[in-house]
């Protein structure tokens, strides 16, 4: 990871909370709060501004609106939730570019094994822990924010531990 320890320290006490939220609450409800997601962009804003230069945080900053303009297509086309491509959008800033292809994959393992540990949990007897999680009834639907939520926490720990 080309994100520093530094930054990756300073982000993960404020976005692990945030992520948890969201992946719970997706769960839970197949909605992710727009409060997390302003949350998680009220982070990058301030904790961005101690951890960056400048120049990069504002540069950073672009992550979002691309991602942005590019989830709200998806939305449009019926590929992705509104929610999701609102919290990857204010994920974005948080991800350097030159570490793409590495969330790229972090996220391709979260998807996969968030779907398997969901449809998995869905038929053990941790489902009645949580027996009233929308995500359970909704078959053909999948809780996204789960698997984003997981990436973003993947990215800045392994970040962390300078992997």
């Amino acid at each position: 990871m080309l994100l520093s320890v530094s930054a990756a320290l300073w982000f993960l006490p404020f976005v692990v909370p945030i992520c948890l939220w969201v992946a719970w609450s997706d769960l839970a409800t197949m909605k992710i709060p727009n409060k997390a997601v302003l949350a998680l962009i009220v982070v990058y804003l301030v904790v961005g501004l101690i951890v960056f230069p400048f120049e990069q945080w504002a540069w950073q900053l672009t992550h979002f609106v691309v991602i942005l303009v590019v989830g709200f297509v998806l939305t449009l086309a019926g590929v992705m939730g509104a929610g999701d491509a609102k919290f990857a959008a204010a994920a974005a800033p948080f991800v350097l570019l030159a570490d793409g292809i590495n969330v790229a994959a972090i996220f391709t393992i979260c998807v996969v094994l968030g779907f398997v540990t969901h449809r998995l949990a869905r038929v053990t007897p941790f489902r009645k822990l949580t027996p009233n999680w929308e995500s359970w009834e909704r078959t053909r639907e999948f809780p996204m924010g789960y698997p984003l939520a997981g990436t973003l926490m993947v990215y800045l720990i392994l970040a962390a531990v300078d992997y």
